[in-house]
């Protein structure tokens, strides 16, 4: 893989691991920032640490919640989420949909890539064999950094979404694993 700017340095103090439930509002401070921005993701509420935490203890069984936790100081600093495409039908059990959140002010420092190798393998252990995604057609960054991984793209749906009145594209990814 070519990661050109980013910053792949000290990889040693980047520590993956399982969600918990009291990582909730740190969770929630890396995620709003994101939202409030309005450039970035299709989320367009902000959270709350409760509703976090909720989201947390209701996580799919056979899904991967992971965080990234930068040492020795402990703070949490991304986040990816890997959960069933659909639960209402088994035709799709082998597919995952993935989401992914930086800390805007921990960008090209290799974050992303970590959570990545650490959350497919997590998705290979329990039976998925694709990851399907969205992003933003305006979010150049997200795109490179998926194509990067080995997504490819599927299609553009267009004026998928509407933030602050803008309609917005999404590209549809997948990543065979």
């Amino acid at each position: 893989m070519v990661w050109s700017g980013v910053n792949l340095g000290n990889r040693t103090d980047l520590v993956i691991r399982q969600a918990r439930l009291d990582d909730a509002e740190a969770i929630t401070r890396i995620l709003n920032p994101i939202i409030e921005s309005g450039a970035y993701t299709v989320l367009d509420t902000p959270l709350t640490p409760e509703a976090e935490r909720e989201f947390i203890a209701s996580f799919p069984p056979r899904g991967v919640f992971h965080v990234a936790e930068r040492r020795p100081e402990g703070h949490i600093v991304g986040l990816q989420t890997i959960e069933p495409f659909a639960a209402y039908t088994h035709a799709f059990d082998h597919v995952a949909i993935m989401g992914t959140f930086v800390d805007l002010a921990e960008r090209r420092q290799a974050i992303g890539i970590r959570l990545s190798e650490a959350t497919f393998e997590a998705a290979r252990h329990k039976g998925f064999e694709k990851i399907f995604t969205y992003v933003r057609a305006d979010n150049l960054a997200s795109l490179t950094f998926h194509l990067n991984l080995g997504f490819q793209i599927v299609g553009t749906a267009h004026r998928q979404a509407r933030i602050n009145g803008q309609y917005v594209d999404e590209i549809v990814i997948e990543k065979f694993l």
